[in-house]
């Protein structure tokens, strides 16, 4: 059951421009964030959303939602936080970290069932509208490798000098917070200035990332779009 905040309603997007969306301060605040439902999973209206500080995230069963949420969890790559033990296993850990090198398996990792829940929300629909970004370059992954085993990864969308991160999954213990460092490290030279995390975790705080107003986020956003960032390396290995 949707609750609508007083004064306010998510807009139904049936019929609306591909390139549309209401203005995020629309959103709802409980559920926070809530702005939109239905369109298609285009690419184009993907685009229109991120570039709107706008993302999808909804269940199998459940029409397409579309949120901004107030506060935003974002990361600086300059305020980065990685502890001394997560810097030793990025080291000696025996980790091989690559980027691009299999976007399909990171993101069917990122759909599985995981231990402290049943279902996904990265649906057949949402696994082919991404697909479809990484093939237009727009979409990258992170894999992290042990004996050329897939053991963790990260994926999202990259436009202009922000990173919108969407999911990452762990098989070993800290593989996935060492793709997002090597990201980070490997995109910052490159003009990175932001990384989206969305929703805050305790996971993502570790690391350094924030909370901040939705009206900062858009600001900072609108910034990071103007500018130009060179892509992320075609399947090869991150330093």
């Amino acid at each position: 059951m949707i609750m609508r905040s007083p004064g306010k309603r998510p807009v139904f997007l049936e019929g609306c421009p591909e390139d549309w969306f209401p203005p995020a301060e629309k959103a709802l605040d409980d559920p926070n964030g809530l702005l939109a439902i239905g369109g298609r999973l285009s690419r184009e209206r993907l685009l229109a959303a991120y570039r709107c500080g706008i993302f999808p995230w909804y269940s199998d069963g459940q029409p397409l939602l579309w949120w901004a949420p107030d506060p935003r969890a974002v990361l600086f790559p300059e305020r980065l936080r990685v502890s001394r033990s997560l810097e030793k296993r990025l080291r000696n850990g025996g980790f091989q970290v690559t980027c691009n090198a299999d976007f399909a398996a990171v993101i069917d990792a990122c759909a599985a069932p995981r231990d402290y829940g049943s279902g996904t929300w990265i649906t057949s629909d949402m696994r082919a509208a991404y697909l479809d970004l990484h093939q237009v370059g727009k979409a990258c992954s992170v894999e992290v490798w042990r004996d050329q085993a897939l053991v963790g990864g990260l994926y999202g969308v990259l436009l202009g000098s922000a990173f919108f991160g969407e999911s990452m999954f762990s098989r070993e213990r800290d593989a996935s917070k060492c793709a997002l460092v090597r990201l980070v490290r490997s995109l910052q030279p490159r003009g990175l200035t932001l990384v989206d995390c969305q929703i805050p975790s305790d996971h993502l705080r570790r690391l350094g990332a924030e909370e901040i107003p939705r009206t900062a986020f858009q600001r900072l956003l609108q910034q990071a779009l103007g500018n130009a960032l060179l892509p992320a390396p075609a399947g090869g290995l991150l330093p």
